[in-house]
């Protein structure tokens, strides 16, 4: 009986959305960068279908509702970016060249440090495109001959880490504009960057959203050819 409830790919979806919301409430309090309700969730989960001896085929079944709507979030992201279409209208080269060079310099960055660690070409393809959201990511892999399901990893922990350390790193590096601090942030880590700069201010989450949109953007044009001239 209890084996069927835990399996139960509703519990489970329900159980995810718990886990989050309750991490969410727990960083409102604490207002700690380091307990992020992304990151806490995934542990927990992982905790749970260990501790439960539960598949992750079988988790995965139920994560396919969340799955579903990931894409049709990361276009609403559209609407705080249309909102800032004037102001963004006035800086479009600035903002062009350095979404351009972000893009490449990440590209370029990823693949010398995976050869120089000694990692296979179908790695080197998985991490290629580990800066922009999911769908975007497995995309390219698949067309570079890399492994989606270590690129998916791989995108979730680069989103992670920037949305844990990337406002710090930023103080730290005394970048205080907020349209460079959005586009950074959606540049560098995508959808979870894009959700924590919104958290902090409206404007910078509009510029966040249009550094992933345009980083998603490149990313797909631009990696395959940089992959191969590398090789």
């Amino acid at each position: 009986m209890i084996e069927q409830i835990v399996t139960n790919q509703y519990f489970l979806l329900a159980l995810t959305f718990g886990i989050y919301q309750g991490a969410k409430m727990v960083q409102h309090r604490t207002q700690s960068i380091l307990l992020n309700p992304i990151l806490i969730t995934i542990g927990l989960v992982i905790v749970f279908l260990k501790v439960c001896d539960i598949p992750y085929d079988t988790y995965h079944e139920s994560a396919k509702m969340i799955d579903f709507w990931l894409k049709p979030a990361v276009v609403a992201l559209g609407v705080p970016l249309y909102l800032q279409l004037s102001q963004i209208k006035k800086q479009i080269v600035p903002i062009l060249a350095s979404q351009m060079m972000g893009c490449v310099v990440g590209i370029i960055s990823v693949v010398v440090t995976a050869r120089m660690l000694g990692a296979s070409r179908e790695v080197v393809a998985s991490l290629a495109s580990k800066s922009v959201t999911t769908p975007i990511a497995m995309e390219v892999t698949q067309a570079l001959g890399g492994i989606p399901s270590l690129t998916a990893a791989i995108v979730v922990i680069t989103g992670l880490i920037g949305g844990v350390v990337g406002f710090k790193l930023m103080a730290v590096g005394h970048i205080y504009n907020p349209m460079a601090k959005g586009l950074s942030m959606g540049a560098a880590s995508h959808a979870v960057g894009t959700s924590v700069a919104m958290e902090r201010d409206e404007f910078v989450g509009a510029y966040a959203s249009l550094g992933l949109t345009l980083n998603g953007i490149l990313t797909a044009i631009l990696t395959p050819t940089i992959v191969e001239l590398m090789s």
